[in-house]
């Protein structure tokens, strides 16, 4: 199984929430929170550039839409509500130990 990372942005500080595709997730149980990244014990991905072709298609009506996870991180400073939103998603490593 594998895992996605994903580095928390300067200045969050707990508490915070997490969303995937705008869901709400739970610490221990949808992620945790390992050398200043969010750990899923599930693969996300992030839609890479669109690249000519697809482009293209797109252009004249043709969907080819692909997966496209996005993790945002919400919190406050001061009172103040901060949002992050599409926080980029580091490659899936493979699940190492028990």
């Amino acid at each position: 199984m594998a895992q996605s990372r994903v580095p928390l942005p300067p200045g969050v500080r707990e508490p915070f929430t997490v969303y995937v595709n705008g869901v709400r997730q739970e610490l221990g149980r949808d992620y945790r929170v390992s050398e200043g990244r969010l750990v899923f014990e599930k693969e996300l991905v992030k839609e890479a550039r669109l690249g000519f072709w697809r482009w293209f298609l797109g252009a004249w009506g043709i969907g080819t839409y692909g997966r496209n996870d996005q993790v945002d991180v919400a919190w406050d400073v001061d009172g103040q509500p901060r949002v992050a939103h599409a926080l980029d998603i580091e490659p899936s490593a493979p699940k190492t130990g028990p």
